[in-house]
């Protein structure tokens, strides 16, 4: 069992990725947006945006079939940067980070990438390919976001849940890999795909 933190800026598909992939009727803390957050929570880009997580989403995800079985415990966090301090709760325990990135609003994915560096999580970054936003190869994002190498970039659509397990198993092998080589001082020779 292994717990997961799907992040990500306001409106990036957190909620969407989390109910795409999960077993289980996700957990939701959506609340409709109101006149009073208007000069906090920018919706351009988003105007037909009417709800936003104000807590946590949680899923859960079972992989029997994965090279080795999997039963990962997903938490989606709110977006906005007020609710930092949430995520460290969130993130306790946690075996690596998702941060789902919208491209046109690449801005509100520097505070979650920041986050995670600073806690020294594990995570990778999932492009979320929106419709009819421009599509950008992942080293373009790479490049944008200042990414070290080490951080797998890739890309997804959030409503799919093919591509969300996808980016899930590439964060666990990201993450597995990550702790093998802090213990062993080097690189891994295997993946969870050779495994």
């Amino acid at each position: 069992m292994l717990k997961i933190v799907i992040a990500g800026g306001f409106g990036a598909g957190k909620t969407t990725a989390v109910g795409a992939v999960s077993d289980i009727t996700p957990l939701s803390t959506e609340e409709y947006l109101t006149e009073a957050s208007a000069d906090v929570d920018s919706l351009a880009g988003l105007e037909d945006k009417q709800t936003t997580t104000v807590a946590f989403d949680f899923g859960r995800l079972s992989l029997p079939d994965a090279p080795v079985p999997l039963e990962l415990f997903l938490f989606g966090t709110p977006g906005q940067d007020r609710f930092v301090d949430l995520w460290y709760d969130l993130s306790r325990g946690a075996v690596g980070a998702v941060v789902l990135v919208d491209t046109r609003r690449l801005e509100s994915s520097f505070t979650p990438v920041s986050f995670f560096e600073d806690i020294g999580l594990p995570f990778v970054v999932a492009v979320n390919q929106f419709d009819g936003a421009h599509r950008y190869n992942p080293e373009q994002v790479r490049t944008a976001l200042e990414l070290p190498a080490a951080v797998p970039v890739v890309t997804c659509d959030a409503r799919d849940p093919n591509h969300v397990a996808g980016v899930l198993l590439t964060l666990v092998d990201h993450a597995v890999n990550n702790a093998a080589t802090s213990r062993a001082g080097h690189a891994p020779s295997t993946t969870l795909q050779d495994a």
